[in-house]
């Protein structure tokens, strides 16, 4: 009996040790971006493997939504494109960028390129999801083509992004996306990168998180993001 009460706070005392070097525990981390391929996806896999004690919860949600349960405690940290209004006490770290591609049904006149240039969308449909990220890349395309008269029509649609793609592969239009949907299933899928005189258009990732959140889980996980994504000029 002794000795089962002295394992049993042995094991107490390890589980403790564990979540406070971030080793255990639980971490919420929410994202509007595709796990299919990419940096998001082999970063959540390699904290898993680093920590596999730690519950590890994902959520995506628009970016309004993400930044809501940033605020009120229910995730730990957000990876997103651009910017969000936050509370005044959340921190950021911004982390790597993906190429703007388009994706066509293979019958598609486009399809038969290697690559496209913004100005090749003039007379086409895109078809953009409400959600994030299509209103930055709808921002990004009304830079790109600075005259009205030289931008596509533009259908927004409040679906989920694979649904976009089925009316891709239905012929309704042609769409936009980040290069981590290379991964995601699609009828007869045909993506290309879109360019401008510069070379690829690339949009910006970063994590945010709240400056008052002591859970250790999410220290190992700012850690593994500061090792895989250094940056020059971080907000500290």
């Amino acid at each position: 009996m002794a000795r089962t009460i002295v394992e049993e706070f042995d094991s107490l005392i390890a589980t403790a040790r564990a979540n406070q070097v971030g080793a255990a525990g639980r971490l919420a981390v929410g994202f509007s971006t595709s796990l299919s391929v990419g940096n998001l996806r082999s970063t959540l896999l390699d904290f898993k493997e680093r920590s596999p004690q730690v519950e590890l919860a994902t959520a995506e949600k628009s970016r309004t939504q993400l930044v809501r349960m940033l605020r009120n405690g229910t995730l730990d940290v957000v990876i997103v494109t651009g910017e969000v209004t936050s509370p005044s006490n959340c921190k950021s770290w911004p982390l790597w960028s993906e190429r703007i591609l388009a994706t066509l049904a293979q019958e598609h006149p486009l399809a038969s390129r290697d690559v496209l240039y913004w100005t090749d969308l003039r007379c086409e449909t895109v078809l953009l999801n409400q959600s994030d990220p299509g209103p930055e890349i709808e921002n990004l395309l009304n830079s790109k083509l600075v005259l009205a008269s030289d931008r596509p029509k533009i259908e927004r649609h409040d679906v989920s992004r694979g649904a976009i793609k089925a009316l891709v592969s239905m012929k309704m239009g042609l769409s936009l996306v980040l290069e981590s949907d290379l991964g995601a299933v699609l009828p007869s899928p045909v993506y290309r990168e879109l360019r401008d005189g510069s070379g690829p258009t690339r949009i910006g990732l970063s994590a945010f998180w709240q400056a008052d959140n002591e859970n250790p889980a999410l220290g190992s996980f700012l850690k593994l993001l500061r090792e895989r994504y250094p940056s020059p000029t971080p907000d500290l």
